[in-house]
């Protein structure tokens, strides 16, 4: 009885901490954990209420442009998974920290500046959504279930009230981002905001296009595209692919036929040993792979895996102090972090917290044609989550008019991939591969892929730009 007492004390403390809460909040960050001097850039963190009874508080981390905050575009990001934490975008891909790995322990994370962030050129808001990873919470059970179709209003609604706090940006250009999964929901939230303006909803927002890396766009599409993706470089035979072809009928996620599961079985044995996220780099030992191949075990022949640096990440985030700083709401999170378990597979159910239930975004890619909007959809070449290869089939099916041809991009006078453009009356499309990136693109080539999306930004262009006195934009 009394162990029942302090239960239901301990749920009403709880509510209480959560009412006590004002829906919204703003903590303006000067200094952080494992930086030593004072932030050269802006950094403000808080918590937006959505949803019935502002029962989700989302959290999110916004940088002002370095360059020119006033004028430059605003860019709401948000990560894959589905339910993985900004964080991770804000100090491996594009934001202005990123870690010092070879001055980084566990007992003491070391910060650097990013010299390829894209806040160089972009307001940028990272939004923690939806809740389940990260510092955003939900106030109740009921409230933390979500889908594709409702975690995308609760970005819009955020959105409207974020704008009416930080009125001095409603008149900047503004574009959604994110990569992975959000490949599923940017196309929704996009839906959701040009409805709202249609609707005469305020504030209306001015937003110009989208970007989006290395995209989950249609299930079947970008699943499907995993073996001819692995046939193009050389990671299964001829044979094997032309037999898997045959007998699965392309189809390599739905096929139950006898000679189809005995291929799929033979590409398995070719590509366990891969690691999916750049076909180039050690795949990491687990107790999966281990138990079938004893060798991965061995301490001399354990190579260095990517996953070995997102430790600090962890760490950093869930240190006390780290989290004052951040102006993170104590008691409520427990532990942060980067990915919960409603991370999307080929084949997964519904979890309890999250319904998968948008197979595909490409009707709402279908519909943002016939509107006035700007696009860039980026890949990594080295990427066998999403392969390019079927990416590159979908924006075909989109049957947009080619502006131009396919043809390399540069850096520093080196080839960083290959572009094509497309139009459709007032709506363009830039498609670009990132040579040698994987999954994320950004993650991998930071430098190309700031000259990337600056050129896109500035000129609709990812060619350099020259005037009387040479290259302005390398």
């Amino acid at each position: 009885m009394a162990r029942r007492l302090g239960v239901v004390l301990f749920i009403l403390l709880s509510l209480q901490l959560l009412s006590s809460y004002s829906v919204h909040s703003r903590t303006i960050v000067e200094n952080l954990p494992g930086f030593d001097d004072p932030l050269p850039f802006k950094l403000e963190t808080g918590y937006v209420g959505t949803g019935q009874n502002e029962d989700i508080q989302l959290l999110y981390y916004f940088v002002e442009s370095e360059r020119n905050p006033e004028e430059d575009p605003l860019m709401l990001w948000i990560a894959g998974g589905p339910v993985c934490s900004t964080l991770g975008a804000f100090f491996r891909e594009n934001g202005p920290l990123q870690f010092d790995y070879k001055k980084s322990t566990e007992e003491k994370p070391v910060l650097e500046l990013n010299p390829y962030s894209w806040t160089k050129v972009l307001n940028i808001i990272y939004l923690d959504t939806p809740v389940g990873a990260g510092f955003s919470y939900a106030k109740s059970y009921l409230a933390s279930k979500t889908s594709d179709t409702l975690s995308s209003k609760h970005v819009y609604e955020f959105l409207r009230k974020w704008l009416n706090d930080h009125q001095r940006f409603m008149s900047n250009p503004f574009y959604m981002g994110g990569v992975s999964y959000s490949g599923i929901t940017i196309p929704l939230i996009i839906q959701e905001i040009h409805n709202g303006n249609e609707d005469g909803n305020r504030p209306e927002i001015n937003i110009k296009g989208f970007l989006i890396g290395n995209p989950l766009t249609d299930r079947n599409i970008d699943f499907n595209s995993r073996i001819p993706y692995a046939y193009k470089v050389a990671l299964i035979s001829d044979q094997l692919y032309e037999s898997a072809k045959e007998h699965c009928s392309g189809d390599y996620i739905n096929s139950k036929n006898a000679l189809c599961a005995r291929d799929l079985r033979r590409v398995d044995e070719c590509l366990e040993f891969i690691y999916d996220n750049h076909i180039l780099e050690p795949v990491c030992a687990s107790s999966e792979n281990a138990a079938s191949n004893p060798l991965l075990l061995q301490p001399l022949s354990r190579s260095w895996c990517r996953e070995d640096n997102y430790v600090y990440n962890v760490l950093w985030a869930n240190d006390d102090d780290v989290q004052r700083a951040l102006g993170i709401r104590q008691g409520i999170v427990k532990d942060w972090v980067q990915c919960n378990g409603d991370h999307y597979e080929i084949g997964k159910n519904d979890t309890d917290t999250y319904s998968y239930n948008v197979e595909s975004s490409l009707p709402y890619h279908r519909n943002m044609t016939r509107k006035s909007y700007r696009a860039l959809i980026y890949s990594g070449d080295h990427d066998s989550v999403f392969p390019h290869v079927g990416t590159e089939i979908w924006i075909q099916s989109l049957n947009l008019t080619v502006e131009s041809e396919w043809a390399p991009w540069f850096v520093d006078q080196q080839v960083a991939g290959y572009q094509t453009t497309y139009s459709h009356n007032n709506y363009s499309l830039t498609y670009a591969t990132v040579k040698g990136a994987g999954h994320t693109a950004s993650e991998y080539k930071p430098k190309e892929c700031l000259a990337m999306v600056d050129r896109w930004f500035t000129h609709n262009s990812l060619k350099p730009v020259y005037n009387a006195i040479g290259l302005l934009n390398t």
